[in-house]
């Protein structure tokens, strides 16, 4: 079987005792990860096709994304100083005349930022299905598979209108069986649950201020029904609380618990506006939360909870979240503002560089079902690995390698490896020209903005 070699380099493993070498190395037999262990990798290894000299670098885990919204690509920089409802109002008019090829293209650009930003697994939030569309979830799925990088994909929807009381227009809206329909049509065609599978399928509503409780409950027990994960927006701003009280008559966990929508197979985006009782309840039955830090500062929506959830159990990850919330579309730079941002209520140990980089990683395979796949550099899982240069003029002068990667600059991207193939190199892709990928989202989002 064929090996690449990384040696010479610092080694935060991520493991369950946080394992680190100040100088390792990492050996990579097909798509597994082999050995890992401090000095330099056994000198008798046979086939050998590659042998990477990580002097100066830090090696980890790929980074994993819990949340994102990949066809917002193409509105980026619009509605600049508006808070989520009213971002929403502003966007949904020009999301709900998106198709397929628009979908391609914008799939592209964001699968380009998240891999050039150290992410080797990422999920998509899909839940604008305009009619006559066209194949959608599957041109996004296309898109993700022509560079490289592991994905879940989910089946979202919207099916509360304004003319329900919803926030969407009823125009980008669906009908609850036609949602169900295409739900399950999609875990059939593309849901691969098999160790090492480059694609999942997770059933998405959208949010409680945009889909009905029958659609929950049914989603719920469609998901369970298949065997797959259930994702959705949740306690993200102080309007979305207000806007469950005045239609259910609670607040959003509580809701969420009255649809079937807590338990080890649900995960959650931003869970900003949590009680002590709501993390005791996610706590309680390992309900996920996708932690977007950049979004939530981009639309003033609040800072979560994380340290407490952490504490009490909570499995929390990071999330980008969508691209017109955060421009960058980066996940690597996601470990900084987590760390920042967390210790804004004044403890300055809120959340440690090492913790920062565990939520990125493990925090992040445990939220999509995968931690015995990814999110840590052990033997037998997938050789998913970020080798990032920390010795240039940036980072030469941090004494803590982790602390260079989650504390100062992004790091440049030296090897990006995937199920064992190298999908970055250098900072650049390896399966794509990014030259090609920007002109191409370029023209979709002059193509989108002229449709209006």
């Amino acid at each position: 079987m064929a090996r690449i070699v990384i040696e010479n380099c610092a080694v935060a493993t991520v493991d369950a005792g946080s394992t680190e070498y100040a100088s390792g190395h990492a050996v990579v037999a097909g798509n597994l990860i082999e050995s890992v262990g401090p000095g330099r990798a056994p000198a008798d290894l046979t086939d050998v096709v590659r042998r990477v000299d990580g002097t100066g670098h830090l090696l980890t885990p790929g980074l994993v994304n819990t949340h994102h919204h990949f066809y917002q690509w193409l509105t980026r920089g619009l509605a600049q100083d508006a808070i989520l409802f009213d971002w929403l109002v502003a966007l949904y008019p020009v999301w709900s005349r998106i198709d397929d090829r628009l979908v391609h293209a914008a799939a592209l650009g964001s699968t380009a930022a998240l891999l050039k930003s150290g992410c080797t697994t990422a999920m998509d939030h899909h839940y604008v299905f305009p009619r006559g569309g066209g194949d959608i979830l599957g041109a996004e799925i296309e898109a993700v598979a022509e560079l490289g990088m592991r994905f879940t994909a989910t089946r979202g929807s919207m099916s509360r209108g304004a003319s329900e009381g919803g926030l969407p227009p009823d125009s980008a809206v669906e009908r609850t069986e036609d949602i169900l329909t295409a739900s399950e049509e999609a875990v059939d065609r593309w849901h691969d649950p098999s160790f090492g599978s480059m694609l999942h399928i997770a059933v998405a509503p959208c949010s409680p201020f945009s889909v009905t409780s029958e659609l929950m409950r049914e989603a719920a027990e469609l998901a369970r029904r298949k065997g797959v994960r259930l994702h959705t927006h949740g306690s993200e701003t102080a309007e979305e609380e207000q806007f469950c009280r005045e239609l259910f008559g609670m607040g959003p966990t509580d809701y969420f618990e009255s649809v079937g929508w807590l338990g080890e197979d649900v995960w959650m985006a931003h869970c900003v506006h949590m009680g002590d009782s709501d993390i005791a309840k996610f706590a309680a039955t390992g309900t996920g939360v996708a932690h977007c830090p950049s979004s939530n500062a981009r639309l003033a929506a609040g800072i979560a909870r994380v340290p407490d959830m952490l504490a009490a159990g909570v499995p929390v990850g990071l999330g980008v979240d969508g691209t017109a919330s955060n421009e960058s579309g980066e996940l690597g730079t996601e470990l900084r503002n987590a760390l920042l941002i967390n210790r804004l209520h004044g403890r300055p140990d809120a959340l440690t560089a090492r913790q920062a980089l565990r939520l990125g990683t493990m925090g992040g395979a445990t939220v999509l079902g995968r931690q015995s796949e990814i999110g840590s550099i052990e033997p037998g899982k997938l050789a998913d690995l970020a080798l990032w240069r920390i010795d240039g003029v940036l980072h030469s002068s941090i004494a803590d390698p982790v602390a260079a990667l989650t504390m100062g600059a992004l790091p440049p991207l030296a090897l990006l490896l995937v199920d064992g193939r190298p999908v970055v190199e250098q900072g650049h892709l390896v399966r794509a020209d990014e030259e090609s990928i920007a002109r191409t989202c370029a023209a979709a989002a002059r193509n989108l903005a002229a449709r209006g």
